[in-house]
Formats: C-alpha cells, sequence, structure tokens
C-alpha cells in the first residue's frame, strides 16, 4: 500500500515566525510595552510557541513595569486573535516545498500535517499557502486531547489519509518531532533549513534534510516506490 509522509507545519513546511512575533509584539503594545521581540533574532523562540513567547517578552521589560496577576492567561487568547488576523503576511513556504510534494504524491505517497498549532489557525494558515488541498488529513493541537511528543496524534494523522504507521515517516524541525518519532515508533527527517538549522543533528534524527528537492528520494528509500 502506498507510504505516508506526516510534516509539521510552522518551521518544517512554511517560515511561519515574523507573524507569530508580530501577535506577540502587537499584546505588548497593548499594554504599553512596545515590541519587545524581534522578528530576526527571536525567530526561534516563535517555533516553542505563542506561551514561550509572551514570557520571553516579559522577562524584558523592566523592573519598575509590574504585570497584573494572570497576564499570560490574559494575553495568549489575544496573541491568537492578533495572529488570526494577520496569519500570512509574513509567513512564506520553504524554497521546494510545493514540487517536493507534488513530486510525493506523484510517486503515490499519502500526505498528511500533524502540527502543535491549534487546529483552525493551521487550516487557514494551510489555505493561505494555497495548499491545504495536497493533505489527506490534518492534526492540530485540539484535535485530540493529547498532542506532540504524544504519539497518538501522529497515529491520527495517518490512518486519516488512509495510511499505516509502520508505513510512514514524520518531517519536523524540533526536538518534540524527533520525540514524536521515537514515541510512535517511525523514522524521522529533520529540516536543516527551519530554525535551529544544522543544530539539530545533536536528536541523531535517521536524516537531515538540506532542502525539499531531497524529500522524495529519501521516500522513496524509506517508503518504497
Amino acid at each position: 500500500m502506498a507510504g505516508t509522509v506526516v510534516f509539521d507545519l510552522d518551521g518544517t513546511l512554511a517560515d511561519t515566525s515574523g507573524d507569530l512575533i508580530a501577535a506577540a509584539n502587537a499584546c505588548f503594545t497593548d499594554r504599553g510595552l512596545g515590541r519587545l521581540l524581534d522578528p530576526v533574532a527571536d525567530a526561534l523562540i516563535a517555533f516553542h510557541g505563542g506561551r514561550a513567547m509572551l514570557r520571553a517578552g516579559y522577562a524584558r521589560i523592566g523592573a519598575d513595569t509590574l504585570l497584573p496577576p494572570g497576564a499570560e492567561d490574559e494575553d495568549y487568547p489575544r496573541l491568537l486573535d492578533h495572529y488570526g488576523a494577520r496569519i500570512a503576511v509574513h509567513t512564506r513556504l520553504y524554497p521546494g516545498t510545493e514540487a517536493a510534494l507534488d513530486r510525493l504524491a506523484e510517486a503515490g505517497h499519502l500526505l498528511a500535517v500533524c502540527t502543535n498549532k491549534p487546529e483552525a489557525l493551521a487550516e487557514i494558515l494551510l489555505r493561505e499557502l494555497g495548499i491545504r488541498d495536497r493533505f489527506a488529513a490534518m492534526i492540530g493541537a485540539d484535535t485530540l486531547p493529547v498532542r506532540k511528543p504524544d504519539p497518538r496524534p501522529y497515529a491520527a494523522a495517518v490512518e486519516a489519509a488512509g495510511g499505516e504507521v509502520a508505513h510512514s515517516f514524520l518531517v519536523g524541525d524540533t526536538e518534540t518531532d524527533r520525540k514524536t518519532a521515537a514515541a510512535a515508533g517511525v523514522k524521522v527527517a529533520l529540516v536543516a533549513f527551519g530554525p535551529e538549522g544544522e543544530a539539530l543533528t545533536r536528536l541523531a534524527p535517521e536524516a537531515m534534510l538540506k532542502h525539499f528537492d531531497d524529500l522524495p528520494a529519501l521516500a522513496q528509500d524509506w517508503l518504497g516506490a
């Protein structure tokens, strides 16, 4: 049967850091704190989630500036609202993404997304980027009661796409993806062009992808034609 290739979204299919940082900065600006995060220097923080960005920003305010109790819980839904309103202003697919998806599909592979981005936002972003119809399934952070690195969202993505976990692998960009693949008992290819780059070799993935051009051959090797 056809093999299944499962993709993370942020930092794997697309560089979303600019719009994520902008949403966090909008929250800080709403509180009169200014733009506390830099879209370039702080890009890696963006891929650790909205709350991580908020905490990083709060840590940079002066000692004489007091935040109200529960500021993070107040700002997190606001961050999601800001992000949802401007979700694809700066976001771009990584080079070769669409061509790789086309070649995988032509080879008969099933494609799915498993992300820790809230499902509704992931659906919107994939549509904005023009690639939602390439994927037979999409599992977000809140689709199930658990999220990555729990293996259940990964298994759900594979099965919803019509595949089998034993005949699948994950493409990702973080330690979370490495742990997810290990928990699911599948191989993982981590992208060297994402936010952490070649530093991900420390996680000893089964493969490092320098460019999406290399993915179809890897899929043929791991899953067969």
